[in-house]
């Protein structure tokens, strides 16, 4: 692995080229991208392709990536920017994409505006609020869960923001009547260190969530689009955007092993089953590179799980 850092006006950006230019194999790079997580989450991912040239990064205002544009808020059209940026700075040419949560917006925030610029994206749980049928109400969980965090800190606003995220189906009344989230059973801190600017729990990255996906351009790109859903998370929030993104494309959304963080090992607490993840995208990304596979299949039929 080398790490580099691209001086833009926005931000320097701190990215991990895993492998050769040009690739060993004559494919097409894989790009792993994610938000608000950075490089760091993709270390045991990346572990199963020793074979691809991979692309990690560390978005603007995240990890390592220092921004200069004195901004704290975070939105797809920054995020293209510095994806397009890096891209040509390495001069790969089309790439291959994996992106989960706010990344999977990004990445389809790329393909709508640089359609050329990805050969095949794997769009993992887009948290895509827009596109679910109780859009009001899924606003108003998340307007919850940044209230928690401002009354509380960041125990209250992340058990909060738990009790939102394993809801299974639409946000109802009854969701919205339960009493607020213990950070203590769920292993949080109780006390509050007075800090507000964390990327999740902050209205920072509302811009993300509130994204429309242009759907016209997504299904007029040349790129194969696959919407991914983790097998854990059907129901939930980021599994409902990930089906209704799916079908706004005309297609079911691909079953994933495990949750949203499905491809992460024990580092990060919650582990996922990062071997089965990386088998699952692995053929995924195969079937959509073969011989006469065409921009449209992945909209047309389910990759069964």
């Amino acid at each position: 692995m080398t790490t580099h850092v691209l001086d833009t006006d926005g931000a320097d950006l701190t990215y991990d080229l895993h492998g050769p230019l040009p690739t060993a194999d004559g494919r097409p790079p894989l790009m792993l991208i994610g938000q608000p997580m950075d490089a760091s989450g993709f270390r045991a991912l990346v572990s199963y392709f020793p074979d691809r040239t991979v692309i990690t990064y560390d978005p603007r205002g995240l990890g390592r990536s220092v921004r200069k544009d004195g901004r704290t808020d975070h939105t797809p059209a920054a995020q293209v920017t510095d994806i397009h940026a890096i891209l040509t700075a390495l001069g790969t040419g089309p790439v291959e994409m994996f992106a989960s949560s706010g990344g999977a917006i990004t990445a389809l925030a790329l393909v709508a505006t640089h359609p050329g610029a990805v050969t095949t994206l794997v769009a993992h749980e887009p948290p895509l609020l827009t596109v679910l049928p109780d859009a009001a109400a899924a606003d108003r969980a998340r307007t919850a869960v940044y209230d928690a965090y401002q009354g509380g800190g960041f125990g209250a606003g992340m058990a909060a923001f738990i009790a939102m995220t394993s809801w299974q189906g639409e946000f109802t009344d009854e969701f919205f009547a339960q009493p607020p989230a213990d950070p203590a059973l769920f292993g949080l801190p109780t006390d509050d260190d007075g800090t507000r600017d964390d990327p999740l729990l902050s209205d920072a990255s509302w811009a993300v969530s509130d994204y429309r996906p242009d759907v016209a351009a997504l299904t007029a790109a040349p790129t194969r689009i696959v919407v991914a859903v983790g097998e854990e998370s059907l129901g939930l929030e980021t599994g409902r955007t990930a089906e209704s993104m799916a079908a706004l494309l005309g297609q079911q959304a691909t079953v994933f092993p495990s949750h949203h963080g499905g491809f992460v090992d024990d580092e990060f607490g919650y582990a996922g089953q990062p071997e089965a993840f990386a088998a699952r995208l692995r053929a995924v990304l195969d079937d959509a590179a073969r011989p006469g596979a065409d921009a449209g299949s992945e909209r047309r039929q389910h990759i069964s799980s």
